[in-house]
């Protein structure tokens, strides 16, 4: 199945009604999930980009990206 615009959507529709049914505590829990899901893709991706770095490198190219990313949030 090709990815279409309205398939994405549709997902996206699904993904907020999820969300808007979820309980107060249920919704706590998602943003730490949320981020170590984030985490784990990233660190995919970082492997990808550099294949001869081991486990410690890739959480080290990690904690770089996302200090990062909160230095140009600060900076905003």
């Amino acid at each position: 199945m090709k990815p279409t615009r309205e398939l994405g959507d549709q997902l996206y529709r699904e993904q907020v009604l999820a969300a808007r049914a979820m309980k107060p505590e249920e919704k706590l829990l998602a943003g730490p999930r949320l981020f170590d899901f984030a985490c784990r893709v990233a660190m995919d991706g970082i492997r990808q980009q550099f294949p001869e770095a081991d486990e410690n490198r890739v959480r080290e190219i990690l904690a770089e990206r996302v200090a990062l990313g909160r230095r140009l949030e600060r900076a905003r």
